[in-house]
């Protein structure tokens, strides 16, 4: 498996049949178990791509890690490795309510894309109601907790599989 990589980083071949995805960590993620644990649980992110990872074994997926608090760095992994991927897991985070540079990101690399939240924005405040990206991915997954990423990387999975 593939943990935290640099956006800078290339990637090497994949192997024939292997689903490749990116899971992408938005700002503040990187604060997980000690940031508002009220809202997002003490659940570090660390220990949520440790689940995804035992995912990943049982179903031969290769998962490319990627967290930053720059909207840039975003970009720049979704445009460099997003292109090498069978499809990307999402948490904008808070970049979902402001960033048309991740939504553009997004539709340049044209991959089935899954936008995850561990809460449910839109029981929150309103100005996290409006996601940039929600009509340009394949599915949303909110309010699950960690179980969000799981649920939205099962899914990705069986639809790239379905498309080949």
């Amino acid at each position: 498996m593939v943990r935290i990589r640099n956006a800078v980083q290339p990637l090497g071949r994949k192997a024939r049949g292997i689903v490749r995805i990116a899971v992408i960590h938005g700002p503040n993620l990187n604060l997980l178990g000690t940031r508002e644990t009220d809202k997002y649980g003490t659940i570090s992110l660390s220990a949520i791509n440790d689940m995804l990872e035992e995912i990943a074994t049982e179903h031969s997926i290769e998962l490319v890690f990627f967290q930053s608090n720059s909207e840039g760095e975003l970009v720049t992994f979704i445009q460099d490795t997003g292109a090498q991927c069978d499809g990307l897991v999402i948490n904008p985070a808070a970049y979902t309510h402001t960033s048309v540079a991740l939504r553009d990101a997004l539709l340049a690399v044209a991959k089935p894309t899954i936008e995850v939240h561990l809460t449910n924005p839109n029981a929150r405040e309103p100005f996290r109601h409006r996601s940039l990206i929600a009509d340009i991915v394949l599915g949303r997954v909110a309010g699950f907790g960690p179980q969000s990423y799981c649920l939205g990387l099962l899914g990705l999975v069986r639809h790239v599989q379905e498309e080949r």
